[in-house]
């Protein structure tokens, strides 16, 4: 070998070694996972998504990525917005904890909208609009762009009896759309077509995160119908309890084909979608929900390094 063709093969071992160095560099500086989130639906069983928030705080977690439907949207929202989980705990208790508070909110639309709203609720056709450009928090921006962390927020097109991922533009009027449960709200006009409730097609909207994040949680807050399997249901006990049922079959099916790193089914089921001016119950029963998330992602973030041979 020519002292020429020492020094190349010299220079290429160090290219080589620099490279391997490199990698190992970059996967050290890059030792913690990324996380997403994804809150699932279920009217005032999401509150518990509260909980979740907390859980995370509490840990330092932010996520890269949050999705949400219906009431998981707006949750999402005021993650992604910024809010930790005690400034949406108390924002939801100072809004929920008391009747009274929930109605003067409402009353703030005016005499003429309420009266709409009113007489809409008789016939399932609430303008869900109206009422959470009243009670959101003025945190929360108007369009997704102003979010600090990237949301995608669920709704279904009724006519095109598909999903819409809605992710930016206006977030309000998404929101709206997301949350819109039929037989309870009006559908919403979005884009010039016609939006219902997201969880409608996809409850826990996990899967459009998957690619988002090294460690991916979802929430599901759906429920299901609850008895001694011998009492006959009323018309709206039925109506929601054959959607619920509906729903968790789309659930299981992702599960099956697709699951998350970590599935949390908080103990929430005995509370109603309606059952906003229980939000203390809510919370209070869904409190260990807490512990239960942060062992699994001590595990997932264990197996993380593990797969990655990185020491922990």
């Amino acid at each position: 070998m020519t002292g020429n063709e020492a020094v190349l093969v010299a220079a290429k071992k160090k290219k080589l070694s620099d490279k391997k160095r490199k990698r190992k560099e970059t996967a050290t500086e890059r030792s913690d996972p990324t996380f997403a989130v994804a809150f699932g639906g279920g009217g005032a069983r999401g509150i518990c998504h509260i909980n979740v928030i907390e859980a995370m705080d509490e840990l330092g977690i932010r996520p890269s990525a949050i999705a949400g439907a219906s009431i998981g949207g707006i949750m999402g929202a005021g993650m992604a917005a910024g809010m930790s989980g005690k400034d949406i705990r108390d924002y939801t208790l100072a809004l929920m904890g008391k009747k009274g508070s929930v109605a003067n909110k409402l009353w703030s639309l005016g005499p003429a909208s309420m009266r709409h709203a009113a007489f809409g609720f008789r016939l399932g056709q609430f303008n869900l609009e109206l009422i959470l450009d009243a009670l959101l928090p003025s945190a929360l921006p108007r369009d997704f762009a102003e979010l600090g962390v990237p949301l995608k927020v669920i709704a279904t097109d009724y006519y095109a009896q598909m999903e819409v991922i809605c992710q930016d533009g206006d977030l309000r009027q998404a929101l709206a759309a997301s949350a819109a449960i039929p037989a309870l709200f009006m559908p919403i006009r979005m884009n010039d077509r016609i939006m219902i409730d997201g969880g409608i097609f996809n409850p826990v909207p996990y899967e459009h995160l998957l690619d988002d994040a090294d460690i991916v949680i979802a929430v599901d807050v759906v429920g299901g119908p609850e008895g001694d399997g011998t009492t006959m249901p009323n018309r709206i006990e039925s109506l929601f309890g054959a959607s619920q049922l509906m729903m968790q079959s789309a659930i299981g099916l992702k599960l099956r084909m697709r699951p998350p790193h970590i599935f949390l089914r908080p103990p929430v089921n005995r509370f109603r979608v309606l059952d906003f001016l229980k939000a203390h119950e809510v919370l209070a029963e869904s409190d260990g929900i807490k512990d239960d998330l942060k062992r699994q992602i001590d595990m997932q973030i264990e197996l993380f390094h593990r797969g990655r041979g990185l020491d922990i």
